[in-house]
């Protein structure tokens, strides 16, 4: 193992701090591997309002990150999240029926050298940040508290839900496992995925749709 390391190390010497830094947080998730994953994640508040323009969505969510990826964060590698809404028709005589869904994406970075905190959203994932444009923070509990509060969140037009129908809304929010360095993705695979996701339900009754 030490000679791995000092290969890889001589390798990035001349890539600078940050890569050197982003080594030793690759290195720490392999020792890290067997180590519990709490809770990442929780809905603890969902809304749902029916208006003339559409089904809007207001949620609350609970970050606690594990210290596996926000010591990722902290050392630059950024971590992105998913939003997905989905809104079913209740049917007594047949499965329910899916009338719409939508989805937002979310990437949050650390930048070492200007100790700053970049969040960007965007309706489709992130693979070119420097496409999307994004909001920044000075502390990383700011940024978090913007990833954390929803409002005001389209999520279907008047059309998809009928008036005197019963349906029901569903809010799922997640770590996208996906995005993550490949070392990452196998720690956080080999712990299973219930830390990292939310998820909760709300009826969209006629009497809440006429709010």
């Amino acid at each position: 193992m030490g000679s791995i390391t000092r290969g890889w190390t001589s390798a990035f010497d001349g890539g600078g701090a940050v890569l050197r830094g982003l080594l030793t947080a690759l290195l720490a998730v392999v020792l890290a591997l067997a180590a519990p994953l709490a809770r990442a994640m929780e809905i603890t508040n969902l809304s749902v309002e029916r208006t003339a323009e559409g089904v809007f969505l207001s949620a609350q969510v609970r970050l606690e990150l594990p210290t596996l990826l926000d010591d990722a964060l902290q050392k630059g590698i950024p971590l992105h999240f998913v939003a997905e809404a989905v809104v079913l028709r209740e049917r007594w005589y047949w499965t329910d029926k899916e009338v719409a869904s939508t989805s937002r994406h979310l990437r949050l970075a650390f930048h070492p050298l200007t100790r700053r905190w970049r969040l960007q959203v965007s309706d489709a994932p992130i693979v070119q940040p420097g496409s999307v444009l994004g909001q920044t923070f000075d502390t990383r509990e700011e940024a978090l508290t913007a990833i954390e509060r929803i409002f005001g969140w389209k999520i279907a037009e008047p059309g998809q839900v009928e008036a005197d129908g019963r349906h029901l809304v569903t809010l799922r929010f997640r770590v996208d496992q996906s995005q993550l360095p490949r070392p990452f993705q196998i720690g956080v695979l080999g712990q299973g995925e219930a830390g990292l996701v939310g998820t909760r339900s709300l009826r969209l009754t006629a009497e809440a749709a006429a709010r």
